[in-house]
């Protein structure tokens, strides 16, 4: 039997491609208001994490309208991706701006491949797109597995048609990723949440959590360049900010310490990408201990 996520997936990604994009997208905006307004775990996580970025003291009204915003922009992210795959590369180029993907020519001219360390913001899919398709660079995403199995190969394949190269988080998703940035690969990890696999904790927006470790990881021992990146939806198209490498130097005897160290230098990154655009923050499930207590509470 077809499980019904994977189905809808595919139903949707067929319907997006095959009507109309304003059609689409007022569907879209209309369907996304509805759910924010509706609540639940996904609206309610929504708020705490605005209030995390934007303080407890933002009237309630602005709250709502953003989650509200944030519904929208996550139903965006998933109508633009549908339709990727159909553009041109003339297209995919015109609807991009950016500010310092020089730093990533120079990490790739280096002949070591650059982490673009990214939270959940806005149309990353583009952005990964474009790299691949523009300035032709060899982009490889380290993906957590999704349920079903069905699901999982199906995003896979789709980013695999945008010219990506897919490691599942797993066992061998460290070897792999090693083994891209030594070939001068471009990787991209999204990093505010931990999933799976090693994390430390840190502070985040005032809070303590756990973050993922292999960012750090992974640049303390191959020396590639950590580049904190967001991409936003703008009026007409997508824009990216891609930050100065966070440079870090082994301070002492245990590698923990210092990936910790240079965990939390990112977090702090990853906070000022999120405060240009809080409404554009996709992190829909709880991240920190505090959410999970909240969540119980709601019970």
């Amino acid at each position: 039997m077809v499980d019904r996520a994977y189905a809808l997936y595919r139903l949707g990604s067929a319907v997006t491609r095959g009507l109309p994009a304003p059609l689409v997208d007022a569907v879209g905006e209309v369907a996304s208001r509805s759910a924010a307004r509706a609540g639940g775990e996904r609206r309610f996580l929504v708020e705490r994490n605005l209030r995390r970025v934007l303080g407890p003291d933002v009237p309630q009204r602005r709250i709502d309208r953003l989650v509200g915003d944030t519904f929208a922009d996550y139903v965006r992210y998933y109508t633009e991706s549908a339709r990727l795959p159909d553009m041109s590369v003339e297209e995919i180029d015109a609807g991009f701006t950016y500010e310092g993907v020089g730093n990533i020519d120079r990490a790739v001219a280096s002949g070591i491949g650059p982490i673009l360390v990214l939270p959940h913001l806005g149309g990353w899919e583009w952005a990964g797109f474009w790299l691949t398709l523009v300035p032709r660079y060899q982009v490889t995403v380290v993906v957590e597995p999704l349920q079903p199995p069905e699901l999982h190969d199906w995003f896979v394949r789709f980013r695999e048609q945008l010219g990506m190269n897919v490691v599942p988080l797993g066992p061998d998703a460290a070897a792999e990723t090693v083994r891209a940035i030594k070939a001068g690969h471009v990787v991209c990890l999204l990093s505010d949440r931990a999933v799976g696999g090693a994390s430390v904790e840190v502070d985040f927006f005032g809070e303590t959590t756990r973050l993922p470790a292999g960012p750090a990881t992974l640049a303390l021992r191959t020396g590639c360049h950590l580049l904190p990146t967001g991409v936003y939806h703008a009026d007409h198209g997508t824009h990216a900010i891609v930050r100065p490498d966070v440079a870090y130097e082994r301070q002492g005897p245990r590698l923990r310490d210092d990936i910790t160290a240079l965990t939390q230098l990112l977090a702090r990154e990853m906070e000022w990408l999120i405060r240009q655009a809080p409404e554009q923050w996709h992190l829909m499930q709880p991240n920190w201990p505090s959410d999970h207590e909240a969540l119980a509470g709601l019970g």
